[in-house]
């Protein structure tokens, strides 16, 4: 098996004739039943999951194929062996709907399980299995089938990451018939929020909510210098705030934008480096922020507007050192915008679609009116659906609107496939103990200073996240290292974002960067290449998590003074490195001239006023130096 299978999915199949529109009727259902049941059943919450999962198992067997290689009738038709796993899927959900009632009654490791209960749970943990491995890939699979193993033979270990003996009936009894395994929080999350979020995405990129998203970011940047690169930046967060994906948001906004930068000049590297960043940066961005938000806050039981809101400056910090970065690396490659006729007016661009607004607008409403998740996604679909009849062209007609439904089903199946996965592990780690272990481990090498422990964390998080979804390292990272950070005495929502920052950032990380491996297909040009290019203008996100850790003002607490003071050392800080990082300010800057601007960044970081004083006196000084020095090529801005 190559390298890249190890982190590729299954070909997605679209069947057609008779079974493709049964399909097409099931998805659209399925959404439906999952939208009412999220939204006004009072199902149990292990019933609604549970059926959830096998109705999406069904989906996934169905419109997946076991290889990532085309079949040779172009995804056509359904095998007759996925055929198997569907019937195998549906008497899954039937057995567990019908004794759903016993399960949630009975009492966890003292009724015993039935033979037929160890059948059923056995082929389930089959099936997510082998979903898991079709949706996301050899490596995540790999690393449930690990923990695994660990629950189950993790007892002959030596110390210390031995633990009690686990029986295989003990293992699926907290696996399968609790909240604790499979159908605990990722999962649950999955068959609600997300659900509704993707929903809400696939309904205003059908109606054209995307296209307005370009043209408005070209309305804007189109025409400055680096204009094409500077519409990827702003186009790929707006998208991506919602996709909750850098690996998809590259997919659909770089299409576009990586040839459009190559058009003007740059190089492949840095056309996909850019995309890359930019739209890595939409799984932060509020006010959607992606999947593994929801998770955060489900998981942490911290308010979800209270992330958005902590979220907001960090956000808009990482975005203004990418764009930043792109201004400066134009500058010093001499590359002017887009011509002004190719740009498209921005009271046009208002006017043609300027109603996508209200969709965001009608979620931040519903947030700050204290809704939950589940109900600001819907306000946010039928705001979609409504102002989509305004105009003939948006329209979402009820053919558009049915694909629209079976498209979000099929959208669901990574996500699926990765909370099935961390569900397994979460499971496994509560069951062993190995998160405590890990913890111990950890702090007898850093020795509990705390600066030295987020550089472990941090590097933890990304590998524990090359190759696999946001929302898999985020759990990932949230359960073995979330406690640790805790312990430091670090607040719960600095240490989280931390987490999830990481998470985020192993898409573009080297050597398995996932997003940057999509970007290549577009740019042509080679992966490894535009990883290192994409971390060196996603450099602020790497930095970033350290500043709002350190000084908790950047996620807004405290006096409004202190935000404000911290956030203009945030501003000054993030200006250096991307002066620093671009080699460019008016013109090209000498080594020893970076060099200068990034050691003013300590002082700015310091806990003490005199010191941080001291640092923006520096900073603004370093970057007046800069602008008289180059002054004679102010033409170039």
């Amino acid at each position: 098996m190559s390298f890249g299978g190890f982190f590729s999915s299954g070909y997605t199949r679209r069947p057609e004739g008779k079974i493709g529109y049964l399909l097409t009727i099931y998805g659209a259902g399925f959404i439906l039943w999952s939208t009412y049941a999220a939204v006004f059943s009072r199902l149990d919450a292990l019933v609604l999951v549970t059926l959830f999962l096998s109705f999406m198992l069904v989906l996934v067997f169905s419109t997946i194929a076991a290889s990532s290689e085309p079949p040779p009738d172009g995804g056509s038709l359904v095998p007759r062996y996925d055929w198997v796993f569907v019937v195998a899927s549906i008497a899954c959900g039937l057995y567990f709907a019908v004794n759903s009632d016993a399960i949630a009654t009975r009492i966890t490791l003292l009724d015993p399980l039935s033979r037929v209960d160890i059948g059923f749970a056995t082929i389930l943990i089959v099936l997510c299995l082998e979903v898991c491995r079709r949706t996301v890939g050899l490596l995540l699979t790999g690393i449930v089938i690990c923990f695994m193993a660990y629950n189950l033979y993790g007892h002959v270990l030596p110390t210390p990451f031995s633990h009690g003996y686990i029986s295989y009936e003990h293992f699926l009894d907290i696996m399968i018939f609790t909240t604790d395994g499979l159908f605990g929080t990722p999962l649950r999350v999955a068959a609600t929020y997300v659900l509704l979020f993707v929903l809400f995405g696939t309904f205003l990129a059908n109606a054209g909510g995307g296209e307005f998203f370009n043209n408005l970011a070209a309305s804007f940047a189109g025409a400055r210098v680096g204009g094409p690169a500077k519409i990827a930046v702003v186009s790929s967060g707006l998208y991506g705030t919602i996709s909750g994906s850098p690996t998809s948001d590259v997919v659909t906004t770089g299409s576009i934008t990586i040839p459009m930068m190559k058009k003007i000049g740059y190089p492949a590297t840095v056309a996909g480096a850019v995309e890359v960043a930019a739209s890595t940066g939409g799984s932060i961005l509020p006010p959607v922020m992606g999947s593994a938000a929801f998770i955060m806050a489900e998981y942490t039981g911290i308010p979800y507007l209270d992330i958005v809101v902590a979220s907001t400056i960090p956000a808009l910090l990482y975005y203004f050192s990418v764009y930043s970065q792109v201004h400066y690396t134009s500058v010093r490659l001499g590359l002017k915008g887009l011509d002004k006729s190719a740009v498209p007016p921005l009271i046009e661009t208002i006017k043609n679609g300027g109603l996508f607004l209200v969709p965001l607008a009608a979620i931040v409403w519903a947030l700050f009116e204290g809704y939950s998740p589940t109900f600001v996604a819907l306000f946010g679909a039928v705001a979609v659906i409504g102002i989509s009849f305004i105009r003939k062209e948006t329209r979402l007609s009820a053919k558009r609107i049915l694909d629209s439904l079976a498209e979000t089903a099929r959208r669901l199946a990574p996500v699926v496939g990765a909370c099935t996965a961390a569900g397994f592990v979460i499971g496994g780690i509560t069951m062993t103990g190995l998160a405590a272990k890990l913890s111990a481990l950890v702090f007898l090498m850093t020795g509990n200073l705390v600066w030295l422990t987020l550089i472990v964390a941090a590097i933890m998080t990304i590998i524990l996240g090359m190759g696999m979804p946001t929302v898999s390292s985020y759990i990932l990272a949230a359960v073995l290292i979330g406690p640790l950070l805790i312990k430091l005495g670090i607040p719960e929502m600095a240490a989280h974002l931390f987490l999830l920052y990481y998470a985020v950032l192993s898409a573009i990380t080297p050597p398995v960067a996932v997003a940057a491996f999509a970007a290549a297909s577009i740019a042509n040009d080679n992966p490894m290449k535009i990883s290192f290019k994409g971390v060196q203008f996603a450099v602020g996100a790497f930095l970033l998590p350290f500043f709002f850790v350190l000084d908790p003002a950047l996620l807004g607490e405290g006096p409004i003074i202190e935000v404000i003071w911290a956030t203009v050392r945030a501003v000054l800080a993030f200006a250096l490195i991307s002066v620093a990082s671009a080699g460019c300010f008016i013109k090209t800057l000498s080594v020893y001239q970076r060099i200068f601007a990034f050691t003013v960044i300590v002082p700015l970081l310091a806990p003490n006023l005199g010191y941080q004083t001291l640092g923006c006196i520096a900073g603004i000084g370093i970057l007046f130096w800069f602008w008289f020095s180059g002054r004679t090529n102010v033409d170039a801005v």
